[in-house]
């Protein structure tokens, strides 16, 4: 059984800095894509960044220069650094890992960039 498990979200100020962490079980994790998303109510869920098992990454351009994506495969992490954070990131962010298994998704946890 896949599992992801979501920790780092919170409160922060404008301009500020947070790091997402997913910790993924039951999957071959380095052949698995990993990618963030994120979900403001009313509104689809949106890619936001996202890593190949060969370690290329892209982004959404919205975060493009201010998060990065990474992965340490012998953790069965993904990370997602967030900096210069502003209100309008403000969201449910949920972590995904993708592969021969499907896709899964973490519980999400809410990220607030006050102004």
């Amino acid at each position: 059984q896949v599992q992801l498990v979501e920790s780092g979200g919170g409160l922060v100020q404008a301009g500020g800095s947070l790091r997402l962490s997913c910790v993924a079980s039951g999957i071959v994790y380095e052949r698995a894509t990993m990618e963030w998303y994120r979900q403001i109510p009313g509104k689809h869920r949106v890619l936001v960044a996202q890593i190949r098992s060969s370690g290329a990454t892209a982004y959404d351009d919205s975060v493009k220069g201010r998060f990065t994506i990474s992965r340490d495969n012998a953790k069965k992490a993904a990370y997602l650094e967030m900096d210069n954070l502003k209100p309008e990131d403000t969201a449910v962010y949920y972590c995904s890992a993708g592969g021969s298994f499907g896709r899964s998704w973490g519980q999400g946890m809410q990220v607030t960039v006050s102004s």
